[in-house]
This record gives structure tokens, C-alpha cells and sequence, in this order.
């Protein structure tokens, strides 16, 4: 389109969007006047937005006539809302970057926008030379944590308050008397318990209404139980210590398990055991069980079907481990000291289920030996789900971004678990509580993840078996 097209109620752009268009350019001799440039630049970023396209900019600059008019040459290059490269106002320079129309042509496959109800473009058949280039486009290795500092404040403040309201509602829906949560010293449930202090706060109830639960059994370290024990006492929030191992060894004699034998069932056990003790405690003081697992535990399956995988409501299902962290974190310096130090104890505490006996009050069973590193793992999460790349996509822009930490090995052997793992365990993701959502990249079955639990990894795997092939793993 030409220069005020785009300003017009339906520019051009938006038919040829609609048309199928994914990238769309202007050829603009837009004059400079106070204020324009943020006003372009937002026209510019909206339009590429709706339109779910690549929006170029071409603005005119030196040579034109300055009669009464002077000419700023501001090129601006977007994606779907993001500006991925302008020009400084009288710079004389290009504007150059990266469009994805792989990504582009996957938004448009998650809405309903685009119709065959439009008025028809005339399309003109043109050769397009292509060449192979090293791609330059940087990525995010926390996609989804925001890197300025500001911004990521603002950002977990966002979501702490997106996630207390959400079970201020509930709470205010079932009419119980309390709220009732595992409480293990680990990330995700010290998370869960600082939501539920909040909604409480927003409902004006007495923390103590908070039933905090910690079941101490095999794994269990003094750290993290006394982690636990801390944090509920800062709080004010009321503290039930239930041991389990009882409970559990004579579920092993009833069932036949050899307690020697640490399999998944000697691990699963326990996780079941804890989950009956929260749900008989909530309905013995008239409460509701609130979820601790996390999004990155979600995708991965790293959860027991009907133990920690079941609450009456989970307020971390959208947050993934990797925020998680940072959430945690802003709240230790929100505290201050002392809860502050409670927390940062918990930060530094490696993820662990604690199934598994410890060796000398420290924790054998490291869920990032087991399954991966959680910050390659949200990676590969938020480019699978959110951008819709390929296996052989995610490898590659993973290679480059943590060129510094990982190998081409090191990255395949976490990205076949990863899509191994995300098919294999979608029966678990078909029957998951009712749970907040913050951000655009959830696996509800009831919104945005519709998948069926038989569903066959086969093509996604076929294609890292060539790149391991050609890596020599």
C-alpha cells in the first residue's frame, strides 16, 4: 500500500491480509511533525498486530523537498504487534530484519480471523530469489521472563495479582472455611502458599484460615522440612504435620511392594498418600486442596496421575518453572528479611520430588538430572506451543542461543525427552483441575491445548533422528 493507506479505517493491508498476504509493505513519504513518530510507530505495530503479518515501513528521507515539509526516513519492520527494527529519526539508514512466516503462518491457524467472505486481491505471479544466510535473529533463552528488571516487577506483581484473584473467586464461589495446600519447603508449593496468603488478604480472612500441610516421609530432608515449618510460621499461617511413612509402609504390605524396590510405584505411593491426606483434611474443616504443580511439570507429565496432579484448584497450572523462580524471588524482596531469607533458602534448593530416601539429609532425587534442565525445557515449551516451530526449528535457534551452555547433543537428548514426554503424558493434561490462566501458552483441554491422549509423536521424532544422525548422537 502507499503512505496514508495505513491510516485510513480499512487500509489496504488489512484485504491483502485477509487474502493471505503475510507480509505487507508501505512505501511512505510520511512528513515529520512533533509527536508523529510515536503515533507511526504504534499504526505500525497494531496493524501488523490484527493482521497477524510482517508490516514494512519504507519512509521516505534526504532528497525530498524541504519547502514547508522536512522528511524523517523512520523505517520500522513488525511482526504480529513486535517491533523488530525502526530507524532513528534523520539517521539516513535501513531498517533490516528477520520475518518469520513459518510463526506467522501459525497465529493465523489458532484464530478464526480470516475468511473467504472478503473482497478478492489482484495477484500478480513473480520468481523471488532466495539464498541461504546465517540467520541473525536473536531468541530469548527465558522466553517467558522478561529481561529489564522493571518490566519483569511489574510483570510478576501482574501475575501474583491474575492468580490471588482467581482463587479469591473460587474460594468466594465454594463458600469453604479454608484453603488447604501441601506445603513441601519445595518452589511450587512456597509459590502456592504466597498466592493463597494474598487471596486471603483480598477476601479479608485471617491467614490462619490457611490449613498448611507438610507429610514428611522417605525423601524428605531436614532443609526443606524446616523450609516448610519457617515459612508457614512467618506467614501466620496455620501448620499440620502429618508423617506418612506409616501410612505408606502399610500400603506397600497390602499391595505387595517390596520397600527396597525405589520404582515408580515406591515413588507414586507416596505422592497418592499425600494427595488423600489433603483432600480428607479439607473435607473434615470444610476446605478446598489448592494445586502446587507448574506448567513446565504439566508439559513434561512430571506429576503423579491422581496425586500431586489432582487439587480442587491449581493456581500455578500457566506458570512455568522458569517464572516460577522469578515470581518467588520478587516476593522474597517484597517480605523483606526474614521471609525474605526463607525464600532465597528455597531458591537455592535443588527441584526435587523427594520419592526417593535421601543420603545424608541431602537429596539424591534431582529432577533437572532426571528430565532435563527447566531452562532448556521452557524454551523448547513456549517455541513448540506459542510459535508453533518444528523440531528441527526449536534445535536449531536453540543451538544458537546457549551456544555458550549446551551442546548439539547435549540439546537433542532434552529435546527428544521433552517431545517424548509432551505426547506420552497428554492423559494426564485431559483431566486437570480448573486453574488461572496468565499468559497465551497454557495446556487447558478446556482452552487453548485440545490434543487426545493417544496421539503419535512419530513425525516429531523422525525428525531429530536426522539431526542426530548428523550430529553423531
Amino acid at each position: 500500500e502507499i503512505c496514508e493507506d495505513l491510516w485510513v479505517a480499512i487500509p489496504p493491508s488489512t484485504v491483502q491480509a485477509l487474502n493471505g498476504a503475510t507480509i505487507c509493505c508501505n512505501l511512505s513519504a510520511s512528513d515529520e511533525v512533533i509527536g508523529k513518530a510515536e503515533y507511526r510507530r504504534q499504526i505500525v505495530s497494531t496493524q501488523s498486530a490484527k493482521n497477524l503479518c510482517a508490516y514494512v515501513y519504507s519512509d521516505a528521507c534526504y532528497g525530498e523537498s524541504t519547502t514547508d515539509l522536512v522528511f524523517a526516513g523512520h523505517n520500522i519492520i513488525a511482526e504480529n504487534g513486535k517491533i523488530l527494527n525502526q530507524t532513528e529519526l534523520f539517521s539516513g539508514k535501513d531498517a533490516i530484519a528477520e520475518v518469520d512466516v513459518e510463526f506467522l503462518e501459525h497465529e493465523r491457524s489458532r484464530f478464526f480471523k480470516y475468511s473467504f467472505n472478503v473482497p478478492k486481491c489482484d495477484e500478480v505471479e513473480f520468481d523471488l530469489k532466495t539464498s541461504n544466510f546465517a540467520p541473525e535473529r536473536k531468541y530469548d533463552k527465558t522466553p517467558f521472563v522478561p529481561t529489564d528488571k522493571e518490566r519483569l516487577a511489574e510483570r510478576a506483581e501482574f501475575i501474583l495479582t491474575m492468580q490471588s484473584n482467581g482463587l479469591k473467586r473460587r474460594l468466594e464461589h465454594t463458600h469453604c472455611k479454608h484453603a488447604v495446600i501441601g506445603i513441601s519447603g519445595g518452589l511450587d508449593s512456597a509459590l502456592a502458599l504466597l498466592v493463597t496468603v494474598r487471596a486471603c488478604k483480598l477476601l479479608g480472612k485471617d491467614p490462619k484460615d490457611i490449613l498448611a500441610v507438610t507429610m514428611p516421609c522417605f525423601g524428605t530432608t531436614t532443609r526443606t522440612k524446616n523450609n516448610a515449618i519457617k515459612l508457614t510460621e512467618l506467614l501466620g499461617v496455620t501448620l499440620k504435620e502429618v508423617d506418612i511413612k506409616e501410612s505408606v509402609l502399610k500400603h506397600f504390605l497390602d499391595i505387595g511392594q517390596d520397600e527396597s524396590v525405589t520404582d515408580v510405584t515406591y515413588e507414586n505411593c507416596q505422592a497418592r498418600e499425600r494427595t488423600q491426606v489433603l483432600f480428607d483434611i479439607a473435607n473434615k474443616n470444610g476446605g478446598i486442596v489448592i494445586g502446587t504443580g507448574d506448567l513446565s511439570e504439566l508439559a513434561l507429565g512430571w506429576a503423579t496421575y491422581n496425586g500431586d496432579h489432582m487439587s480442587s484448584y491449581a493456581v500455578n497450572v500457566s506458570i512455568p518453572k522458569t517464572l516460577v523462580r522469578h515470581l518467588v524471588a520478587y516476593e522474597a524482596q517484597k517480605y523483606g528479611k526474614e521471609i525474605g531469607n526463607v525464600l532465597t533458602d528455597i531458591l537455592l534448593t535443588p527441584v526435587s520430588p523427594e520419592l526417593i530416601p535421601a543420603e545424608n539429609d541431602k537429596i539424591k532425587q534431582k529432577t533437572e538430572d532426571l528430565v532435563g534442565p527447566y531452562i532448556l525445557h521452557d524454551f523448547f515449551l513456549y517455541y513448540f506451543l506459542r510459535a508453533g516451530f518444528s523440531p528441527k526449528k526449536i534445535f536449531e535457534i536453540a543451538l544458537d542461543t546457549f551456544k555458550d551452555e549446551f551442546d548439539a547433543k547435549t540439546i537433542l537428548k532434552w529435546l527428544e525427552i521433552f517431545i517424548k514426554r509432551f505426547f506420552s503424558q497428554q492423559f494426564k493434561r485431559s483431566c486437570i483441575p480448573d486453574g488461572v490462566k496468565v499468559g497465551t501458552v497454557t495446556l487447558s483441554p478446556r482452552g487453548d491445548w485440545r490434543m487426545p491422549s493417544d496421539a503419535n509423536a512419530t513425525v516429531w521424532l523422525d525428525s531429530l533422528a536426522e539431526l542426530k544422525n548428523r550430529y553423531g548422537c
